[in-house]
């Protein structure tokens, strides 16, 4: 009887003991697949995660000996959050982290990206009253080889608080749904909204598409109390305006 208890209450060699007493990491592996970085952002967007999360997506993969999410971790905690964003020397952060080399590239790369992006885009500044100010402010998309469309958000003095591209694609009404334009001026609070388009065909002339997505975008403008103030459409370092009945 007592040898068959003791059959019974022993362990195989898959079974695993938690020591209370210990702290262990999760491997992204381990954890739910709602809780897995990368599936965060796609169905919560970057700010329901830590700098930790968003760190372990650039890196992609750990190490043999170090797991991609205590890698993050580990490096924010040991340089500092600011510290590593200002660093431009990989091979410092290689040697001081001790981490591969093309990790400490895409670490830098990651952060200068941002800085420069700020750096170009510093929204606080920016007022937008005119169509032609609004054109100076989008004109980068008069050369891009794919349409796109792009939402500026006012506040109201008409400051930028966000800028956001919306699709990529022909700009129709199938394509482009009320709900996504003003989705972020919900979240932004923000009075107006000033979207573009470019033309890579060069042709400035609104199509057929162009005038509805904006009488429809009107009209969604008003029953939410938002003004849709303009819709610019952009081919090369020309631009025109479609009426939106508004004035500043």
């Amino acid at each position: 009887m007592q040898e068959t208890q003791l059959q019974q209450y022993s362990l195989s060699k898959n079974d695993l003991i938690l020591d209370p007493y210990r702290k262990y990491d999760l491997k992204v592996k381990d954890l739910e697949e709602n809780n897995k970085p990368r599936e965060k952002l796609i169905k919560y967007g970057p700010s329901a995660l830590s700098s930790a999360e968003l760190l372990a997506i650039i890196l992609s993969t750990g190490t043999k000996k170090e797991e991609v999410l205590r890698m993050s971790n580990r490096i924010l905690k040991e340089y500092g959050e600011k510290t590593i964003a200002n660093q431009t020397n990989p091979k410092t952060i290689e040697k001081e982290l001790d981490i591969p080399l093309i990790k400490a590239c895409q670490i830098i790369s990651a952060f200068e990206l941002g800085k420069r992006f700020l750096s170009n885009k510093d929204f606080s500044q920016k007022t937008i009253r005119t169509a032609k100010q609004a054109f100076e402010y989008l004109k980068d998309m008069g050369n891009l080889p794919k349409e796109h469309l792009r939402a500026i958000y006012l506040n109201s003095r008409y400051k930028i608080i966000h800028d956001e591209v919306i699709s990529i694609g022909s700009l129709t009404t199938n394509i482009v749904h009320p709900r996504e334009i003003f989705k972020p001026a919900i979240e932004q609070s923000a009075a107006a909204v000033i979207i573009a388009h470019n033309h890579p065909s060069g042709s400035l002339k609104p199509t057929e598409s162009d005038i509805e997505v904006t009488e429809q975008l009107i009209k969604t403008g008003k029953i939410l109390g938002i003004d849709l103030i303009d819709h610019i459409i952009i081919a090369k370092n020309k631009f025109i305006s479609i009426p939106c009945n508004y004035s500043f």
